[in-house]
């Protein structure tokens, strides 16, 4: 690492959860790494705003409040919902050729391309509650607390509205190292992860963590140092060629 070499993670969460999520790793990682969980409105420190309805309106509001990180080094990792707003993040940003991120990690997150984003049928609680307890989103002390789920069925209602009304507008052809993370007993598919790669004309990979949807909270201690390893190196490294084809998809 160079002396005073610093980068900054931007972490998005997942749908229905709120900046919290990545609270502890802020006490996990070395000084050079800089967590920076993102608060959507709605939820946490911005209960009193209203939550978004519109996946680009959210995905420029997002870039707007955080200008001042993106003009320094920084990468961006999202979970789930989170991975896709990581990328309209990085898209929107290409387009208006702005500073772009040294690496984008997306965790247990399909890829644009796939339909995995259209949420029909949820539009009554008793749905939602079915999907927290599923895919396991939610401890068990929000279920014995009224206002706490009140407040996760809201979020999550709220972020699957925003969820369909993403549109991928073709391949992005992103110039930043695309890395996917996805726990062997998720849901999501290989083929669905796999797309992923058409959106980058970097370096890609595939890691894959033993778990399932919520692989990152069993697996912290390990998916943090993939994460500094792969930052540390990109920092180190001398800048890639980005418009080499990706390499193969490693399984």
């Amino acid at each position: 690492m160079n002396p005073g070499s610093s980068i900054a993670l931007l972490c998005l969460p997942c749908g229905g959860a709120s900046a919290a999520m990545y609270e502890r790793w802020r006490l996990r990682t070395p000084r050079w790494l800089q967590v920076v969980p993102i608060e959507l409105p709605g939820r946490g420190a911005r209960t009193t705003e209203p939550f978004s309805t519109d996946f680009d309106a959210l995905v420029e509001q997002l870039c707007v409040e955080h200008a001042r990180v993106l003009e320094e080094p920084y990468a961006l990792f999202g979970h789930s919902m989170g991975g896709l707003l990581a990328y309209g993040m990085a898209e929107r940003l290409h387009r208006r050729r702005r500073t772009l991120p040294v690496m984008l990690f997306t965790s247990a997150s399909p890829g644009p391309s796939t339909d995995c984003w259209r949420f029909t049928g949820r539009d009554n609680d008793d749905a939602l509650i079915r999907d927290l307890r599923h895919f396991g989103g939610a401890p068990e002390e929000v279920f014995a607390c009224p206002e706490m789920l009140r407040a996760a069925l809201d979020a999550l209602a709220a972020d699957y509205v925003v969820c369909n009304s993403f549109q991928h507008r073709g391949p992005a052809r992103l110039p930043v190292p695309l890395r996917v993370l996805a726990g062997r007993d998720d849901e999501i598919e290989l083929q669905q992860l796999a797309v992923w790669r058409e959106e980058t004309v970097a370096s890609f990979a595939l890691h894959w963590f033993n778990g399932g949807h919520f692989y990152l909270r069993a697996q912290e201690s390990a998916l943090l140092r993939l994460i500094e390893n792969e930052l540390g190196s990109s920092l180190r490294a001398p800048k890639e060629n980005t418009e080499a084809p990706s390499p193969a998809l490693p399984v």
